[in-house]
Parts: structure tokens; C-alpha cells; sequence
């Protein structure tokens, strides 16, 4: 659980996934909640993830090419290298 008044950035993009999921439990929730209203950086970067999940939701991988697949799952790769 994340500390209601301790909540930064970082740790929002940490929750975003299960915020948009509806998985966050009621204190996280109320902390992500309380972030945004007081964070125009965080609240565009959900509109952005919001915007890019409607875009994208419908493909399929046999609507990516090979190379696009393949440059995808290097980025996401390198990604999580970066991360602690």
C-alpha cells in the first residue's frame, strides 16, 4: 500500500495499470486520486495512456509487422533492464 500523503510521480506511473483496471484498493485509490488534483503532469500522462489504449486496443499481433513486433518487444526489453 502506498502512504496517502506521501504519494509522488514515480509512484503514480507505478499504480497507472492497475488504476485503469479498476484494481487499486481503496487507499491506494484516494492517493492516486489526491495526486492528480493537484498534478497537471500526471493527469496529461493519463489522458496520454487513456488516448493510446483506445487507439491501440484493437490490434493484434497480425496487425503489427515483424519488425514492428520485434522493435516493440526490444523496447520493452531495454525498459525493464533500466528498472531497479
Amino acid at each position: 500500500m502506498i502512504d496517502v500523503e506521501a504519494l509522488n510521480c514515480q509512484e503514480l506511473v507505478e499504480l497507472v495499470t492497475d488504476f485503469l483496471e479498476g484494481a487499486l484498493d481503496e487507499r491506494d485509490l484516494r492517493a492516486f486520486e489526491r495526486h492528480l488534483e493537484h498534478c497537471d503532469g500526471c493527469t496529461e500522462y493519463l489522458e496520454q495512456l487513456r488516448t493510446t489504449i483506445r487507439l491501440t486496443g484493437s490490434l493484434t499481433l497480425d496487425d503489427l509487422s515483424t519488425d514492428a513486433e520485434t522493435t516493440l518487444l526490444q523496447a520493452f526489453r531495454d525498459w525493464r533492464r533500466r528498472d531497479p
